[in-house]
């Protein structure tokens, strides 16, 4: 086992002196309830303020543990809640650093601390005396005279020491820290090695020849990058989502179409030092012997335990009812792009490579709308006033632009968030751009969870995302699709900032995994209303809002393209489900995900959207390990929900928002998320409204509820 500090080193290591030379360490100050001390943060602080803070927390767990007063939720429950502040906001700018700052040096740090890490979490969950008084006050939840939200956290406390081993007994404590610890180390090797792959792999485009098919806003973001990588006068396709979707849609050079293709899905994948294979294999017996520890048949079995679905089988049946009616649709959007194809004497046959460029093709010869029609009416900055908007709408936020806080990279903005009455609710970061160091997609984060039984603190969020900055001057014109992701996220955002709970640990998004996609899912719908588009969709030159007319074809062609966009996602979340039910079977993933996908019968021109050596989410950590379906169960949610609003007076009705404040977006995780759902919807949800929303003739499956 690495080497942990002891308790009795906290006086020396939390120290006023180290406290002041070492800004991770000291508490946040300033206006807004403090802010994170982004310009006094060195990579050499980390390593002596994660010990630090390990110690201190360590410390304050001894003295719950050891507290000669009967149980109770204050002296126990509470007290858990009030330990490790230190640790929390030491961890806060650990994270930001490794999604968003990762250069080598902070990376040697990562692969040291990320086992000792695991290693101490595991101390205070095998902590018996710790678990005999949270067992305890969980046993006397209903006579203690708890509120509801007090016996939630109960609850939860108890759930998740058990969930880690609390039970077992020490032969097993001890092999179970070293699972957690090796898959620490893992999980940090794999997100390096494709932020690695994402970083060395770029197309350098040197002639206008190769810049066939490519709008001007593409052009301007791949001279931009180039110009930002020591290449001026020529063009980077970076080896990000960002870049490598336009170029796929647009590029007129096949054969440049291929190579950027296989760059970006080979990630991880390339049989180099930087290959995830030998570890996805290890993760996997991992994470099976650790299932079995616990008592589980498989892990997925594990992390579904506390879910909405529950079990595997009843997230399969959902996958599985969905897959056919995806699959069929490919074929018919195959059929009309090769078809398309043959017309143009191209003579070829629809690859990989050619799905998103015939696809667009294909749009604008049924439904006359093009993307490079509609790109330049999606304005970044228009549309992140659009999405303040439609909070404001919605839940009465404000937002207003601030520049007294410290940020990460000179790339982000910060704005204060006050409700109706002018409260403060909290900050939003906002961190656009792709970057080397930052790891590609779109994510939010919750510096500071907000919380009020001590007192009021206030919460702070996080948006990031990759887009290709423009030229100096030059508004940012995002696709349809990235302006979607870009309201997806801010879901996220308010789902955090509408929190109204009294403990860190039930605030914001800390939901169960299946459920806290809903509202992000949900908030994507507002994009598409008359309401943002007329106000925010405007014309990057002339300042004009979207033709209604144009606005009309986009609404005729909303359910174009279902077919591939679900069965991308889906052909990855069942591998990710079927990787993780078959228990201790030796995996090899590359052969097991051919085979999986020809038993399901993928059709052969799309690959997964996340091929399993890049597979962030369910390899760098457990997140979403067996649980990637969570994206498809929550949509049944946000498809129904939708449906609440456009029932009653529509997208802005006051009445529906207010019931999905109340019921959604404020509570966390105080209540049970399947009661949380039918007292805002009055019912379960069925997957009728999911199938409406993607265009698929499917039957009605049994509504997805917990149990």
């Amino acid at each position: 086992m690495p080497r942990l500090l002891s308790a009795v080193a906290v006086a020396l290591l939390v120290s006023p002196a180290l406290a002041a030379e070492n800004p991770l360490l000291q508490p946040w100050v300033g206006a807004h309830g403090g802010v994170p001390p982004f310009d006094s943060v060195k990579v050499e602080h980390f390593k002596p303020a994660l010990e630090a803070g390990m110690a201190e927390q360590l410390a304050e767990i001894d003295k719950i543990a050891n507290d000669p007063a009967p149980p109770s939720f204050e002296n126990t429950i509470a007290a858990l809640e009030r330990a490790g502040r230190t640790l929390d906001r030491v961890t806060t700018f650990y994270g930001i650093y490794s999604s968003t700052l990762s250069g080598p040096e902070f990376q040697a740090v990562e692969t040291e601390m990320a086992p000792r890490l695991a290693a101490f979490s595991d101390q205070i969950t095998q902590n018996e005396k710790l678990f005999a008084r949270i067992a305890a006050v969980y046993e006397a939840r209903e006579t203690a005279g708890l509120t509801p939200e007090q016996k939630r956290l109960a609850w939860l406390d108890y759930t998740n020491f058990v969930r880690a081993g609390a039970r077992l007994d020490a032969a097993a404590k001890k092999r179970m820290s070293e699972i957690n610890q090796r898959l620490a180390s893992l999980f940090t090797s794999f997100s390096q090695n494709v932020l690695a792959d994402e970083n060395d792999y770029v197309l350098y485009l040197t002639s206008e020849a190769e810049l066939a098919g490519l709008p001007d806003s593409v052009r301007a973001g791949a001279a931009t990058a180039a110009e930002a990588r020591g290449h001026k006068g020529q063009w980077a396709i970076s080896n990000t989502r960002s870049s490598m979707e336009p170029f796929l849609v647009y590029s007129d050079r096949r054969e440049l179409r291929e190579k950027v293709w296989r760059s970006y899905f080979s990630r991880g994948d390339n049989g180099d030092a930087k290959d995830n294979n030998k570890i996805i294999t290890e993760i996997l017996q991992l994470r099976a012997e650790r299932a079995k520890l616990l008592g589980f048949a498989t892990h997925a079995h594990w992390r579904l335990q506390n879910s909405m679905a529950g079990t595997p089988e009843r997230a399969m049946a959902l996958m599985e009812a969905v897959w056919p009616a995806a699959v069929a649709r490919v074929h018919e959007e195959v059929a009309d792009m090769q078809a398309l194809a043959d017309k143009g004497g191209a003579g070829i046959k629809i690859e990989p490579w050619d799905y998103r460029y015939y696809a667009e093709k294909v749009r604008k010869a049924k439904y006359d709308l093009d993307q490079n029609e509609v790109k330049p009416y999606l304005q970044l900055d228009k549309l992140r006033e659009g999405m303040f908007w439609v909070a404001g709408q919605l839940f009465g936020f404000q937002f207003s632009p601030i520049d007294n806080v410290p940020v990460a990279h000179p790339d982000v903005r910060v704005f204060e968030v006050k409700d109706a009455a002018g409260k403060h609710v909290g900050l939003w970061y906002f961190d656009p751009y792709a970057r080397p160091g930052k790891q590609s997609g779109a994510w939010m984060n919750a510096y500071r969870n907000q919380e009020r039984f001590d007192r009021e603190i206030t919460t702070i969020v996080s948006n990031n995302s990759n887009f290709v900055k423009g030229a100096p001057g030059e508004p940012v014109l995002i696709s349809w699709d990235d302006a979607t992701t870009l309201f997806h996220e801010f879901g996220h955002a308010l789902h955090g900032l509408n929190s109204n709970v009294s403990y860190p640990s039930l605030s914001g998004t800390n939901v169960a995994r299946d459920y806290v996609e809903f509202p992000s899912q949900l908030l994507e719908h507002w994009l598409s209303t008359p309401e943002v588009l007329n106000r925010f969709a405007l014309h990057y030159k002339t300042g004009k809002p979207l033709p209604a007319e144009l606005v009309q074809r986009i609404e005729r062609a909303a359910t174009f393209n279902q077919g591939f966009i679900t069965v991308e996602y889906l052909a990855s979340a069942l591998v990710d489900m079927k990787l993780h039910l078959a228990g201790d079977k030796p995996i090899d993933p590359d052969a097991f995900e051919r085979e999986t996908l020809a038993g399901l019968g993928m059709p052969k021109e799309i690959v997964m959207r996340h091929r399993t050596p890049q597979f962030s989410h369910v390899f760098s950590s457990d997140g979403y390990s067996a649980g990637y379906y969570s994206y498809l169960w929550s949509d049944t949610l946000s498809a129904d929900a939708w449906e609440a609003f456009t029932e009653a007076g529509g997208p802005y009705d006051k009445a529906v928002a207010k019931r999905l404040y109340d019921h959604v977006f404020s509570i966390g995780n105080t209540v049970d998320p399947a009661e949380a759902y039918r007292a805002f919807r009055g019912r379960d949800a069925g997957t009728a409204a999911l199938m409406r929303k993607r265009g698929f003739p499917v039957p009605e499956m049994p509504r997805p509820k917990g149990e």
